[in-house]
């Protein structure tokens, strides 16, 4: 068993994404660093800028929730500098679950890829329920009034089946078969339609801030700040989508550095004008009991049609978090396959379309059932934990590699090594600690789940074993 530490050379890896070796399903280039960006901002800037900046004003930070961001985004950025190393070295699909096969062995790249595997599935089907309840508000402010046992899972509030989520993730899944370009072009326009949103509310905002609502600025102490930054931390999840895309960008050397960090920074500066114009326009204290913080502050300077230009940039960014993270969830699951870790029928690339249709359908089904029929409010922590795990391998490899294989050709190198990738794993691990023991419990039971699996399965189908067989 000491073989389950074996890795992929950087030259396997991409031959097998151009379809030699034994991985000889490849997919179809058609990314550019636009669409990367645009891909990382539509994965980024959802309900975090709608919710979680009430939330964490009012009980954590106050108007220091400027600071809070900052934090975050810093942390953000120290893993997304080492994700864009990895990106720009190993251009393959399956971002961390790829970069820990070649940098740490097979068994850390399972542990990853079983990671995200729960990251992205709890995650899409929280997303499809939300991108639900919203568009079900909407449809009953219009006074169309659909009936509860449509709505709702079975044991909430009279339901049996909640049809729209169900909808919108075979929606999406369709459209991910169609093709990654076809995708990218929707994402676009979405991701323009909530940024819009965004531009239009930092524009009627700053007329209304009344600088005595800044006082004080950081009424919870440092600890405030610091318990703030942990929660909108997760804002942020999502993001390592833009690598997950790595196989099908024209220039990946160039473009996914530049996705990856652009997308990051635009996100970060949102996020620190948004949530300084909010605490500007209302004292931090009244987001206490409200979810919806930026339609709140705009009702209470008067403009009341706030809550429609809301729910419209919502929807849209709802959207768009659930375009990417289906995307982000199909490649992982499409690379898994393709190394044989898990059934080859799902490493199948469309002859036409040149996307894994396969697994597409397979994530979409699945994904479908659970938010369907599953209230997941409990376990919506697992998408944290599964992260952030991923963040602190993915910066471990990258000073694993760099002590390991000094010689490789780096396009893009993260700056400041060890102490950046070393930043990224001790602000992470900080993160997973603070969760709630009973999501530690989940993923600890997960994990075992992950290595029945692997040892009954993975290891024995793993396409490193068929040289060893042919010889």
């Amino acid at each position: 068993m000491a073989n389950i530490f074996r890795t992929k050379s950087i030259d396997q890896l991409i031959r097998e994404s151009t379809g030699e070796g034994e991985g000889k399903a490849s997919l179809k280039k058609a990314l550019g660093s636009f669409e990367l960006t645009m891909l990382g901002v539509g994965a980024v800037i959802g309900t975090g800028i709608f919710v979680l900046t009430g939330v964490a004003a009012a009980k954590y930070s106050g108007p220091a929730l400027v600071i809070s961001f900052i934090i975050s985004g810093l942390a953000c950025i120290f893993a997304g500098l080492c994700y864009a190393e990895f990106a720009a070295m190993v251009p393959v699909a399956g971002s961390a679950y790829t970069y820990g096969y070649a940098a740490l062995g097979e068994i850390w790249a399972w542990i990853i890829g079983w990671d995200l595997i729960l990251e992205y599935t709890v995650a899409n089907a929280a997303v499809a329920i939300g991108w639900s309840g919203y568009i079900v508000s909407l449809l009953n402010s219009a006074g169309i009034h659909l009936p509860a046992f449509l709505i709702n899972a079975p044991g909430v509030q009279g339901g049996m089946i909640n049809l729209p989520a169900i909808l919108i993730v075979f929606l999406i899944s369709w459209l991910l078969i169609l093709g990654v370009k076809e995708s990218a072009r929707l994402n676009n326009i979405i991701v323009g339609i909530k940024i819009a949103v965004v531009l239009l509310f930092i524009l009627i905002g700053v007329f209304h801030i009344n600088p005595a609502n800044w006082q004080p600025f950081m009424p919870y102490g440092w600890s405030g700040v610091f318990q703030g930054a942990a929660i909108i931390f997760f804002a942020y999840i999502g993001f390592d989508a833009v690598s997950t895309a790595a196989e099908e960008v024209k220039n990946p050397q160039k473009d996914l550095p530049r996705g990856i960090i652009g997308s990051l920074v635009i996100c970060t500066a949102l996020y620190i004008i948004v949530s300084a114009i909010l605490t500007g326009m209302v004292p931090y204290l009244k987001f206490m009991d409200t979810s919806a913080p930026v339609a709140y502050a705009l009702a209470q300077v008067g403009i009341n049609w706030g809550s429609a230009l809301v729910s419209v940039g919502a929807v849209s960014g709802i959207t768009s978090v659930l375009l990417v993270m289906l995307f982000g969830q199909t490649r992982v699951f499409f690379a898994m396959s393709r190394d044989g870790l898990l059934p080859k029928v799902f490493g199948e690339v469309h002859p036409v379309r040149g996307t894994p249709g396969k697994s597409t359908i397979l994530v979409g089904i699945v994904t479908a059932i659970l938010a369907g029929f599953t209230p997941i409010s409990a376990v919506a922590e697992l998408t944290n934990i599964g992260t952030l795990a991923a963040f602190v391998i993915v910066s471990a490899a990258v000073i694993f590699l760099r002590v390991k294989r000094p010689e490789l050709k780096r396009p893009f190198k993260v700056p400041g090594v060890p102490i950046t990738p070393l930043l990224s794993i001790l602000f992470c691990s900080y993160l997973i600690l603070v969760l709630p023991r009973v999501t530690h419990i989940r993923f600890i039971v997960w994990l075992a789940l992950g290595f029945v699996v692997y040892f009954i399965y993975g290891y024995w189908h793993s396409t490193m074993n068929r040289p060893q067989k042919a010889s």
